[in-house]
């Protein structure tokens, strides 16, 4: 189970018992943020694309959306996001608990700058009713993450 890898990841720092294993589902941002009592906007999600036949992962804030010009502007191919079996097999969580840590080899970690405005955010734990509260330098610390990028909108005030 992934929340098991993702517990066993963060065993490796000693904040496993951070992880919030809750009774309701966080496997969407609004699901997610009434289990967790806070805005849908820290939420982290973390989403699966494939670029030039490599999986990556971009979290960004709950209210932000790709935004195609960005992306292709930055990865050089219109975005193409996982099917649910590829997530589970590229990345090796389920859609719903997706999240940067435990991963597979080879999945690239981009942080999206929507979630800089934050102090905590609440990334996924893997699985669809789990999640941790990090700090920004926590999350780019355990993500393991190879940039900030800038690929969403809609979570600015002018859109």
């Amino acid at each position: 189970m992934a929340i098991e890898k993702v517990k066993a990841y963060f065993s490796e720092y000693g904040i496993e018992d951070r992880i919030r294993e809750l009774e309701a589902s966080s496997a969407t941002v609004e699901l997610a943020a009434l289990a967790l009592g806070c805005e849908p906007c820290r939420i982290a999600k973390t989403l699966s694309f494939m670029v030039q036949e490599r999986p990556i992962l971009i979290v960004m804030a709950g209210d932000a959306k790709i935004d195609n010009p960005k992306y292709k502007a930055r990865f050089g191919a219109k975005a193409r996001m996982l099917t649910p079996d590829e997530v589970a097999t590229l990345v090796g969580h389920e859609v719903g608990g997706v999240c940067p840590f435990g991963i597979k080899e080879g999945v690239a970690v981009y942080l999206d700058v929507s979630l800089k405005r934050f102090s905590t955010v609440f990334p996924a734990c893997g699985s669809g009713n789990s999640a941790i509260e990090l700090t920004i330098p926590e999350l780019e610390r355990y993500s393991g993450f190879c940039a900030w990028v800038d690929v969403c909108k809609n979570w600015m005030p002018d859109g």
